[in-house]
């Protein structure tokens, strides 16, 4: 079917909007109709060359109506409202587990942007286009997936804003509750006040977490992550960012998430962790990292997450029921853009004038009165 989607053709070259023909839905996939699609970080590696054959429809956090089913798919319906995060095979070691992000067919089936056999998922009049990114490509007005990696939700939800918990928010709130989990008497300190820091921050307030501290460089974010939930707030640009966070901190932290892929960040984020702490990274493309072992002194862990360990079936549910509770106000971090202003969008998150841009069909964007 005829489809408009945000084409990456080129590394150093803006998005291109326009029209591909995207594949029927084969086996085991399912067609969904865009409402809205979050914009990551992640969405940016093509620009650097890792993993996906270009051109290709970017996009991994979508959200959508299914509009048809291939053979094959037995637990979704047309009509069924839908969040995608990840895909995963459902029969290796780490699926059959419950560990989706140890599947042996992550990297393939989610950073390759095309199927596991190798086809593309859609062409436009020259050539074939990669759309199956995160085994989606939701910058589009429609897109495939599997049955893995859709999240089935309550058709009474502002569809339109939920698809950045596919990833994003999964990934910071999933290293809080799930990968390294911490409560009441603990210290969490986050390093990059972006989607995932913030997500992070907030579900560590929703835990009971005692001592939350972000390190950002722009005052606008350390001051809604006071407002969301964290008890200290530091200048990233400060000399003294570790002894600041050891100030209000006691013996140091039991937990440092750090989201920027700074090698230096890192080895700070080491530092203010009390003896057995974790420090979870979460970002690539970052810089290589060098790590003396007396940084890893005490038992200190320091570990990479995807996706903040999460079964996106079990832990999107479990986010949207804190976000209804008033404890997970994830909409504030959120600004609508239409799927043409994609470059805007870009340039807007990259300058971090914005935390989480979600684009948005032009015909939604205008129902829902979306930002113009």
């Amino acid at each position: 079917m005829r489809i408009e989607a945000a084409i990456l053709r080129n590394p150093g070259q803006p998005f291109d909007v326009g029209q591909v023909d995207l594949d029927e839905p084969g086996f085991g996939e399912v067609l969904v109709r865009t409402v809205g699609a979050g914009m990551c970080h992640t969405d940016f590696l093509p620009r650097l060359g890792v993993a996906a054959r270009l051109p290709l429809v970017p996009g991994h956090e979508g959200a959508g109506v299914v509009e048809a089913v291939g053979p094959g798919v037995t637990r979704l319906s047309v009509g069924d409202h839908v969040i995608a995060s990840f895909d995963s095979c459902g029969w290796c070691t780490g699926c059959l587990s419950g560990r989706p992000t140890a599947c042996t067919e992550f990297m393939v089936r989610n950073l390759s942007g095309r199927r596991v056999d190798g086809t593309a998922g859609a062409r436009d009049a020259e050539e074939e286009v990669s759309a199956r990114w995160f085994g989606q490509s939701s910058f589009a007005t429609h897109w495939l997936a599997t049955e893995r990696n859709l999240v089935v939700v309550d058709k009474a939800l502002p569809l339109e804003v939920m698809g950045p918990l596919g990833c994003g928010l999964q990934t910071g709130a999933g290293a809080v509750l799930l990968a390294a989990p911490i409560g009441p008497g603990a210290g969490l300190a986050v390093f990059g006040a972006g989607a995932v820091g913030m997500a992070a921050v907030m579900a560590a307030r929703a835990a009971g977490v005692d001592r939350i501290a972000v390190v950002d460089l722009h005052e606008r974010r350390r001051k809604l992550a006071l407002e969301l939930g964290a008890t200290h707030a530091v200048d990233g640009a400060a000399p003294d960012i570790a002894d600041q966070l050891r100030g209000g901190a006691g013996d140091g932290f039991d937990l440092a998430l750090d989201t920027t892929g700074k090698a230096h960040v890192v080895l700070t984020a080491l530092s203010v962790l009390r003896p057995r702490g974790t420090c979870a990274l979460v970002a690539t493309g970052g810089d290589d990292l060098i790590v003396p072992p007396r940084a890893l002194a005490a038992g200190k862990t320091l570990t990479y997450l995807l996706e903040g360990d999460a079964v996106p079936q079990h832990f999107i549910p479990r986010l949207i029921r804190l976000w209804q509770s008033g404890r997970f106000p994830f909409e504030r971090l959120l600004k609508t853009y239409p799927l043409e202003r994609i470059n805007d969008a870009e340039r807007d998150t990259a300058s971090g004038a914005v935390i989480k841009p979600v684009l948005v069909p032009s015909r939604v964007h205008h129902e829902i009165g979306g930002t113009p």
